[in-house]
């Protein structure tokens, strides 16, 4: 479990920058820089650009995603954007549409 949780009814509309985990129930907008791990349940909507270690999606999200470890979209997630990260897993029943870039620098 994270740290830090944005819940149902919360809609941020902005940037959050940090070095905790998030989980992420509600609505994000803007643009989301982690030095940690984001997961976007079921319930989670997020319309921004990231930049995070590693991402996990069970949700709806708009924008690229530079991801230093992984980027996994669980079979109940939506993406629409770019990713860039060496490791991406995108599960039967998931929704994706955009580019990936697996080149390590």
């Amino acid at each position: 479990m994270s740290n830090t949780i944005i819940g149902h009814t919360l809609v941020i509309d902005g940037e959050i920058v940090g070095d905790e985990s998030l989980t992420i129930l509600g609505t994000v907008k803007g643009k989301i820089e982690l030095n940690n791990t984001l997961l976007v349940e079921k319930e989670g909507n997020v319309e921004a650009d990231m930049i995070v270690n590693k991402i996990t999606i069970n949700g709806s999200v708009t924008g690229n995603i530079h991801a230093h470890e992984k980027v996994e979209i669980q079979e109940a997630g939506q993406m629409v954007g770019d990713i860039k990260s060496p490791r991406i897993f995108i599960a039967d029943g998931a929704v994706f549409k955009g580019q990936i870039d697996m080149d390590v620098d």
